[in-house]
């Protein structure tokens, strides 16, 4: 396999390294002078191969933890701050502030991304550009929760003015693979409620977010956003000790999500917002269109090189196709182009994880002594920053590809006979994310989809698994995620429905037209925000 080229242009060149020396804490950007991370990318920029430095984070500690905590304890004020009770059409102004000055450092950003975890150029700009779409409809779908409670309610005497409020105090913990799209896409709707934040950057991905550091400190009154660098387990573990936390939204892991969980004093005052792992199948059935389904096949197991967790991990083929599909999966897998994040039609991507290759050797080897074989040329040939990815066939399940979410490029093919071998695979699986169903028989397709609902929260009729359109609702089953999570679900996810009630009698009816009329009150209110 060739190397990526060195050649970088000038656009995206790394000519200052970016020192990130402060952190963001009640409204203000605090000079750190402590210990430093730095932060280094597995891109070469040099003809020998070497990883590039990029810059430096602050490495905080327990007592910076516990300064964030308090600064967003403070500013939610026990549901009195400034941000859970500010009007809603003056929280929407505050976020259409960030959106336009997250704007102006597309290209910072972008950059970063590439460097920093290898997405190409295409799907950089487009979780950028992505990222300022969702803010904009979280906007949208606020102003239109807001009209639909903006009136009141009568029922057994009794008149109701629910709305949406918010939960308290909310520890963010965003992944490495979408660091920008989906570390916003729960702390958007989160902020946006009426919470205060504390956001965590993730470990790789982590100096993209300088760029937006002053835009939040301009767009949000002090303590609403706090932005803390370090380890998890540092930072993290106090602040969840401390029984403090309302909500933890975290995207990534199931094993950290329970041993974080474990940590507070008080779960069942914990609510949890997650998106965890996953183990997509395809089901390739006999009479799908093999174009389609490998075409399909490819995107699903191998874009970002497959470092999604809706990514396919997993290709179920009916026995009767299935050395047709391989041959034909085979192929284009080795004609897809390996290069730097910038090249024209680089589809491979340099690992941002340094052990990344080696574990995928593992997994390979595994299945290679348990009678798999690598079905295309390149499969397994290693760089220093990759490994191409390797078509495993025949796949069992006593092999460690089958059960691990893999996460990266290596896919393995399973055949079978009778479609009750997949749906019992699904059913005894620890996820239950979606799933891929390749086919047109109706007859055939009907019985399956509606088992298939129950097993995964989305089937993807004759298409890779996604999580988009954003204002679809994103979720899973069993290990898979807590919480639902699109442009309308998550204002959900991050509120509580509350209300204040009253008898209808003329002393109480004539208190709410009064508090109506003198639109004194920012909850009490039938106003329509257009």
């Amino acid at each position: 396999m060739s190397k990526a080229k060195v050649e970088i242009p000038n656009d995206y060149k790394i000519t200052d390294l970016l020192h990130q020396s402060t952190y963001l804490v009640d409204g203000e950007l605090k000079q750190w002078s402590g210990d430093t991370t730095e932060v280094y990318s597995t891109i070469s920029s040099t003809e020998t191969y070497k990883p590039t430095l990029l810059g430096t984070i602050p490495t905080l500690g327990e007592t910076e933890a516990m300064e964030a905590l308090k600064s967003a304890e403070k500013a939610y004020d026990k549901g009195q701050g400034l941000w859970p009770t500010m009007k809603v059409e003056d929280r929407i102004a505050c976020m259409e502030t960030f959106v336009e000055q997250m704007k102006t450092k597309r290209d910072e950003v972008v950059k970063l991304l590439m460097w920093e975890i290898g997405k190409n150029l295409p799907d950089s700009e487009k979780e950028f550009d992505r990222t300022v779409d969702y803010i904009y409809d979280t906007i949208e779908a606020y102003k239109q929760l807001d009209r639909d409670s903006a009136k009141f309610e009568k029922h057994a005497g009794v008149y109701a003015h629910i709305r949406r409020g918010p939960l308290g105090v909310i520890l963010c913990l965003g992944p490495y693979n979408y660091p920008l799209n989906e570390t916003f896409a729960l702390l958007i709707p989160a902020l946006i409620m009426g919470n205060t934040t504390i956001f965590k950057p993730a470990k790789i991905g982590v100096l993209l977010i300088s760029p937006l550091l002053e835009a939040f400190q301009n767009s949000f009154p002090k303590g609403v956003v706090n932005i803390v660098y370090g380890r998890g387990r540092v930072l993290a573990t106090p602040i969840m000790k401390s029984g403090k936390v309302d909500v933890l939204a975290l995207i990534g892991n199931s094993k950290s999500a329970n041993a974080l969980q474990a940590q507070h004093p008080k779960g069942n005052r914990l609510r949890m917002v997650l998106g965890l792992e996953a183990k997509n199948p395809a089901i390739v059935l006999p009479d799908a269109d093999l174009d389609l389904a490998v075409e399909e096949c490819i995107s699903g197991t191998l874009s970002f090189n497959g470092q999604r967790c809706t990514a396919l991990k997993v290709l179920y083929v009916h026995e009767s196709i299935v050395e047709e599909f391989n041959r034909r999966f085979a192929y284009k897998v080795d004609q897809l182009k390996f290069g730097n994040p910038w090249e024209n039609g680089a589809k491979l991507t340099p690992l941002p994880e340094v052990d990344k290759p080696a574990y995928i050797q593992e997994l390979i080897d595994d299945a290679k002594d348990k009678g798999a074989s690598i079905l295309n040329k390149k499969g397994g040939e290693t760089t220093e920053n990759f490994i191409f990815p390797a078509v495993l066939f025949p796949v069992t399940k006593d092999m460690r590809v089958f059960k691990e979410e893999q996460f990266g490029p290596v896919i393995p093919v399973v055949s079978f006979s009778d479609i009750e071998e997949p749906l019992d695979d699904m059913a005894e699986s620890d996820y239950g994310q979606q799933v891929s169903l390749f086919g047109k028989n109706v007859t055939t397709l009907s019985p399956l989809i509606d088992t298939l609902v129950n097993l995964v929260c989305r089937v993807n009729l004759n298409s890779s698994c996604q999580r988009g359109p954003d204002v679809y609702p994103f979720t899973g089953r069993k290990d898979s995620a807590v919480g639902t999570l699109s442009v309308t679900d998550a204002l959900r996810s991050f509120s509580i429905r509350t209300f204040v009630a009253s008898k209808d009698n003329d002393y109480n009816n004539a208190i709410l037209n009064e508090l109506l009329d003198e639109k004194a009150s920012n909850f009490i209110s039938t106003d329509y925000i257009l």
